[in-house]
């Protein structure tokens, strides 16, 4: 038997939600059990209420608002617990067509894919601004760069993940979900690929972009931490370089001028070489020591994934 969950997170989505549900699959092609899970995450609204008389399977409730990256991991946790097989998550404002579902999970089904991402065609929506529609494309660009994927839309959050897949995922990021799934899928080495998706109306501004430069560093932020810790020796000698190359020039430079007899000592320029050689050497010594701490990450995700497959196993796994 296989069975899909669809999950939502929601706060304060009592206007949008009854509509969201209302589109919602129960039967779908090569799917034997459809159920809906509805991530409330502390909201002050009738959000519960409305999910209840919409027939809602499973409701997560979180006693106050954790933010969506939380809600989003709550809600793979209960979807593992019930035991899905494949976990579609969309937003409660009604912003993804549900017709699409079934091109989502399709790639899941067919054993090609791990993690499927909705791309959105961002050109052709209405209500985002040319600067919106920009820094997009712009992140989307970064997070490829960052994941080694060819993901379009990265912060789109039509997505589908395997039973695998899901039990692998860990969010550290208390903002958003969407780039560090991304970003970890293409280091652990899941197959990951994106399926062209429709979006429907604008029902209510974004909550999650309150502000364009609030997005911007909050996003910079994730893909660096992200890619810190699972790329700390590729990070750090990056950095490093930069430091390290521009006192090398310097020291060069003052050694010319050394071996050609100046007059001049340049005594500040060598002592600015000396310090960024320093700082250079320091940070490439810090990203052997993350490298080296990085092992025991591994070793805890396995032990991670371990637990979860003991604890999640189906009747038929036990």
């Amino acid at each position: 038997m296989t069975k899909l969950i669809i999950q939502i997170p929601c706060y304060n989505e009592e206007q949008t939600l009854g509509l969201t549900l209302s589109e919602l699959p129960r039967q779908l092609p090569g799917i034997d059990k459809i159920e809906w899970l509805v991530i409330d995450d502390g909201s002050r609204d009738r959000t519960l209420e409305v999910a209840k008389a919409c027939g809602v399977d499973h409701i997560v409730r979180l006693a106050n608002n954790q933010g969506l990256a939380k809600a989003f991991m709550a809600g793979l946790e209960a979807s593992l617990k019930a035991g899905a097989d494949i976990i579609v998550n969309t937003d409660a404002d009604n912003q993804y067509c549900a017709e699409d579902i079934p091109a989502l999970i399709h790639p899941i089904l067919l054993g090609s894919a791990e993690i499927v991402i909705g791309a959105r065609p961002i050109q052709d929506i209405e209500h985002f601004s040319p600067i919106k529609k920009f820094l997009q494309r712009l992140g989307s660009w970064v997070v490829r760069l960052a994941s080694n994927t060819r993901i379009p839309d990265a912060p789109s959050g039509f997505r589908a993940f395997s039973r695998e897949a899901a039990m692998q995922l860990n969010v550290f990021n208390q903002y958003t979900y969407t780039l560090e799934t991304i970003i970890q899928a293409g280091q652990k080495g899941m197959a990951i690929t994106s399926v062209p998706i429709r979006t429907n109306g604008e029902l209510r501004p974004s909550r999650l972009v309150k502000s364009i430069p609030s997005y911007i560093h909050r996003s910079i932020l994730t893909i660096f931490r992200i890619f810190m810790t699972y790329k700390p020796l590729r990070f750090f000698l990056i950095l490093g370089s930069f430091p390290l190359g521009l006192g090398v020039a310097l020291g060069l430079r003052w050694l010319g001028f050394f071996l050609m007899g100046t007059d001049r000592t340049r005594i500040p320029s060598l002592i600015l070489a000396a310090i960024l050689i320093l700082i250079g050497v320091q940070l490439i010594i810090l990203g052997l020591v993350a490298d080296l701490l990085a092992v025991n990450r591994k070793l805890l995700e396995d032990i991670q994934l371990r637990m979860r497959r003991a604890n999640y196993a189906k009747p038929e796994e036990k």
